[in-house]
């Protein structure tokens, strides 16, 4: 018997019969909708879908190479971008890290637990493998990459080669404190995610939290959205707040901070992972899980 799933996931211009059209494929290809969403943007006059589909005969596994050849003929009618791929196909995660390594454990522990489908094809991190021998990488590779302003050239072409070389889907900045040039975030663009704390009122440089605390700020949060060539200012793909009062010291903002960062930046990572998550301009459309 044969249950595989599927998930295509597209967006256009808006016009009148696009969901006909999808599901009419799909029908007369074989295929049971089990989940469908769909969301027409007035503001930008796009239009964008999610479905999720089987075999309408369990005994009849269906035919990917097929379905996207005969749907792409739809799709350049109707100006589509979209993908369409085998729900279980895990997506190849390059994670990168700095001095801390909060984010860097928790996405690993969710993806040895089956919580993060995917498969982590490095970590590569701008601090030595010494500073990280309590995580347990358990056979991930490891690369060094040293940047300074005299090397960050280098070091951006060798991890570029790398996310080539081990055919990595995404990358995310796991608390990766360096900023990526210009060119390395067009290169990456759509498929690189970042997390950073975002206070109001908003706090730059070093030591956010203690800045935040010097300041009495009654609201912590964090921000997960893709990189761009403007810094942190990419489209948003998740965001969290937690309340704070005079009672918390500047350890305890650290402390719940760090907390924040973990589960936002695991939110927006399975999100993406599972084809929710649409670019729209500035902004970004999130289908429910």
């Amino acid at each position: 018997m044969n249950n595989e799933k599927y998930i295509m996931l597209l967006s256009c211009p808006n016009k009148a019969g696009i969901v006909a059209v999808v599901s009419s494929y799909l029908f007369e290809q074989g295929c049971n909708i089990l989940d469908a969403q769909q969301f027409d943007d007035i503001d930008t006059n796009r239009f964008f879908m999610r479905v999720v589909f089987d075999s309408l005969d369990p005994q009849v596994a269906l035919s990917l190479p097929n379905l996207k050849e005969g749907f792409a003929a739809i799709a350049d009618r109707n100006n589509m971008n979209w993908s369409l791929r085998p729900q279980a196909e895990r997506k190849r995660v390059m994670l990168l890290v700095s001095g801390f390594d909060h984010c860097l454990r928790d996405l690993l522990y969710r993806s040895r637990i089956g919580e993060l489908p995917m498969e982590v094809s490095a970590v590569v991190a701008n601090h030595p493998a010494e500073q990280y021998r309590s995580v347990d990488l358990q056979g991930i590779p490891f690369h060094y990459l040293p940047i300074t302003p005299d090397t960050k050239v280098e070091q951006e072409a060798k991890l570029w080669d790398l996310v080539k070389s081990t055919k990595t889907d995404l990358v995310v900045l796991a608390r990766y404190m360096q900023i990526l040039s210009d060119d390395l975030s067009r290169k990456l663009e759509g498929r690189c995610i970042n997390i950073h704390h975002s206070f109001l009122p908003g706090f730059k440089g070093a030591r956010p939290y203690h800045q935040a605390h010097e300041r009495g700020v009654k609201l912590i949060g964090a921000t997960s959205h893709f990189v761009t060539s403007d810094l942190d200012e990419g489209p948003i793909i998740e965001q969290d707040v937690e309340r704070i009062s005079h009672r918390d010291s500047a350890d305890d903002l650290v402390r719940k901070g760090r907390d924040i960062e973990r589960r936002v930046l695991a939110r927006a990572l399975r999100a993406y992972l599972e084809d929710r998550v649409v670019p729209n301009g500035r902004k970004t459309i999130i289908f429910e899980g």
